[in-house]
């Protein structure tokens, strides 16, 4: 249990508070690729830890994240002109390039250098995986960009979406390094008891500490002297791997993969997900008809969206959908979609969760953990040092992995180079 004060400290993210500071010194996703298309290309608005910006591919091919308003008449950048590598105001034709500099103040006389003086807040930007990302922290001190294995794959081993979830984005988080909920909440057939994470519903969690965050295992018994053993990757501050090679049933999954998400705070009470999965060697591409069906599976195929948007067509205002009927007789929630499922829980807690009156059991462990590797990393940057995982080289070489195995080996061993990168 936590207190009021831990519990805002943990989930505030707008400017000038200790977990947005955090974020701040991370590399951060914050849209598809695919949402700027092309050069000179529409642009897109962005919301990211609680400030309004727009960003825009120019002319060059480049990617500018800038604030959302015209430091002129503060008139909105969402509606510029991108051309000729800036975009332009279309209220007097200020212009402004990715760095945010003035580079034209036609309402001024030539010979003017007000200019000098009007720029526009900008952050660095990369693009890696498919994602563009953002480095919103002090000048100058941007880590590394990121080096996970995922974004090392071939595209032909690789897939990425994103949804909007309509709460904080520490109960996302906790909602997928908590592995024990699978065996109930993603059960999609109750009648069928032989399912690998229903045959025992209270796992035995071991976690290992990282330089990158922690490492733990999933280990359940399911007879015969036997377990299943997963092991996930908690990568500060907001991204959790996992393993699907296995299915449910203990059949090798029809899409072989390592997948994952980061959940991105928007705001305080916003959060963009973002879904990547990749094949763990060279002879599990991921094709197009693998990668629909996974996506249907989880409720985010084209269809589950609300048009013209990344938030679910099953949502709170619509109770999820949820058949009654089904949850009766075939499936534990009545709720059609994994992803969706895990929203109608997480939402449904409150855009932020009052932890002070939750009672945490021993399968809660990791998202313990993780909470005490938040609040370390305020302490961290708060005292001016870096927070684990903004070092690549602390979790380049690693990955998730899962195995049937027998009960009396030790789980390191057990999953053996597994959790060891190869790409």
């Amino acid at each position: 249990m936590i207190t009021k004060e831990e519990n805002e400290r943990l989930c505030l993210v707008h400017p000038g508070s200790a977990m947005g500071e955090v974020f701040r010194r991370y590399w951060m996703p914050f849209a598809l690729a695919g949402e700027l298309a092309e050069p000179d290309g529409p642009p897109i608005r962005v919301r990211l830890l609680g400030e309004d910006l727009v960003a825009f591919r120019d002319t060059s091919g480049a990617v500018g994240l800038v604030e959302a308003y015209c430091s002129h008449r503060r008139a909105p950048l969402f509606y510029g002109r991108n051309e000729e590598c800036g975009l332009r105001c279309v209220y007097h034709g200020w212009k402004f390039d990715r760095a945010g500099t003035c580079v034209d103040l036609p309402t001024e006389p030539p010979t003017s250098r007000f200019r000098e003086h009007v720029g526009i807040t900008a952050y660095p930007t990369w693009e890696g995986g498919g994602l563009l990302w953002a480095y919103m922290g002090p000048p100058g001190s941007e880590p590394p960009p990121p080096d996970y294995e995922w974004l090392r794959v071939p595209p032909t081993h690789f897939r990425v979406s994103k949804t909007v979830e309509a709460c904080n984005f520490l109960q996302g988080l906790e909602g997928g390094i908590d592995t024990a909920h699978s065996s109930y909440l993603h059960n999609l057939d109750i009648t069928n008891p032989n399912q690998l994470r229903v045959l025992d519903g209270h796992p035995k969690l071991e976690i290992e500490y990282t330089d990158y965050g922690y490492s733990y295992a999933s280990l359940r018994r399911i007879g015969e002297g036997r377990v299943y053993l997963r092991v996930y990757q908690f990568v500060m501050p907001f991204q959790q791997m996992r393993a699907g090679l296995i299915d449910f049933y203990g059949n090798p999954s029809a899409m072989p993969s390592i997948g994952g998400h980061i959940w991105v705070p928007i705001d305080d009470y916003n959060t963009a997900v973002f879904n990547w999965a990749y094949g763990p060697d060279e002879g599990s591409p991921i094709t197009d008809e693998q990668w629909d069906a996974y996506e249907e599976k989880f409720g985010r195929s084209p269809a589950d969206f609300i048009p013209g948007t990344y938030r679910l067509r099953r949502n709170a205002g619509n109770d999820y959908l949820i058949d009654r009927e089904l949850q009766k007789y075939k499936t534990f929630t009545g709720i059609e979609g994994i992803n969706t499922q895990d929203y109608a829980i997480q939402e449904g807690m409150g855009a932020i969760c009052d932890r002070t009156r939750e009672h945490p059991g021993t399968t809660d462990r990791a998202v313990l953990a993780a909470r005490r590797l938040l609040l370390e990393a305020a302490e961290r940057v708060a005292a001016g040092q870096p927070p684990r995982g903004t070092e690549p080289a602390s979790y380049r070489g690693v990955r998730a992995s899962e195995t049937v195995t027998e009960e009396r080996i030790p789980w390191q061993e057990a999953i053996g180079a597994g959790v060891k990168a190869t790409w």
